[in-house]
């Protein structure tokens, strides 16, 4: 792993985040989001939706202790002497908060994917071969397959899996070792009635249940074709995206932690711009 850089510090996730994207958000409303995902005492604002490195400076600005991190920045649009030179060019003057995730996309989105494992490691070599290099323990990876989820504990922080239910942390925890970060995301819809919260959930689920690389890891975790199908069964969706009160949502929150990960990335559902509800009813929900 290369050495730190004399403007880095170790990088402090603490052990909830929040996962959110300009689509959701609005990229006008940025700083003001990360300022009151701060404020709530959330460790990580993750940005979705393949972002651009240099997007990330006015949440940074906004911002004293949060911690920022692409979730993801998909590997098939970028040079990695590019990302290696735009992390470089804004990580000094935020040392320990700047954290880039990576991502291989889907097949479904990249006419140029292949060989997703060995196109990562090249990807990674770049990185390592820049003049500056990205440092290993300032990437992580989203991963989801067995083969990924070593990768990222060889040659990064460690894993940010998406759209996965607790069997996945369990066995991703023990594929990655003790050492390795583990950073599920976990959506959740905060509404008490369970048939308005599940049709929420599944609008929330329509796209991924359409892309391999999930409908792949949910059959590797136990789920059927079955349960995929139509809009996703209760049962998957009940597993995937926690729904109820804040107290209900939490508990699964504590479960992911129980069963391996280091830190969960909270996304809201059903709750168009900031969702400052969302946000500050689990982070009472989930403070000590």
């Amino acid at each position: 792993m290369p050495a730190l850089r004399a403007y880095d510090e170790r990088v402090d996730l603490g052990r909830i985040g929040v996962w959110t994207s300009f689509r959701t958000i609005g990229e006008e409303n940025a700083a003001a989001s990360a300022r009151l995902a701060e404020e709530l005492g959330f460790g990580v604002f993750w940005l979705g939706g393949s972002p651009q490195l240099p997007v990330l400076r006015p949440l940074l600005e906004a911002t004293t202790t949060l911690v920022v991190a692409t979730s993801i920045v998909n590997v098939w649009s970028y040079d990695p002497a590019r990302l290696a030179a735009e992390y470089t060019a804004l990580a000094p003057a935020f040392p320990g908060r700047l954290l880039v995730g990576l991502g291989i996309g889907h097949p479904e989105a990249a006419r140029a994917y292949a060989r997703p494992l060995s196109s990562m490691r090249q990807f990674l070599d770049g990185l390592d071969a820049a003049d500056t290099p990205l440092p290993a323990d300032r990437r992580c990876l989203a991963a989801l397959a067995p083969g990924m989820l070593e990768l990222s504990a060889e040659r990064a922080l460690g894993a940010i899996p998406y759209f996965v239910p607790l069997a996945h942390t369990r066995a991703a925890r023990i594929r990655l070792g003790a050492s390795a970060l583990l950073a599920p995301e976990l959506a959740f819809v905060l509404d008490e009635d369970v048939d308005r919260a599940r049709a929420k959930a599944r609008v929330h689920a329509q796209t991924y249940l359409g892309l391999r690389n999930y409908t792949d890891n949910l059959l590797r975790c136990g789920f059927t074709e079955q349960d995929i199908a139509d809009g996703g069964s209760d049962r998957l969706i009940d597993a995937v995206i926690a729904h109820g009160a804040a107290d209900d949502i939490a508990t699964v929150v504590r479960a992911h932690l129980d069963a391996g990960a280091d830190h969960v990335a909270l996304q809201a559902i059903g709750e168009p711009g900031i969702p400052r509800d969302g946000w500050a009813a689990l982070a009472a929900a989930l403070t000590p």
